[in-house]
């Protein structure tokens, strides 16, 4: 891994959270967290940690929030 690869600070609370989201039948959307990223220490990246990989629906990343768990 090189220095910029590195997140800023790994002590550090992940600046987006990762979420699954996929639709039914009645075009519902549902959301599951399933990771979070932190930006590498150069601005030009992030680290993304996945605790799943969905094999279908789309993954988006968004701001993490003070309120969000």
């Amino acid at each position: 891994m090189t220095t910029s690869d590195k997140p800023a600070s790994p002590s550090k609370k992940p600046t987006h959270l990762a979420y699954h989201i996929r639709e039914n039948a009645k075009q519902e959307e549902f959301w599951t967290r399933i990771g979070c990223a932190w930006p590498h220490s150069d601005g030009q990246g992030f680290n993304v940690e996945l605790e799943t990989v969905p094999l279908n629906g789309r993954v988006t990343l968004r701001v993490a929030s003070t309120t969000s768990n």
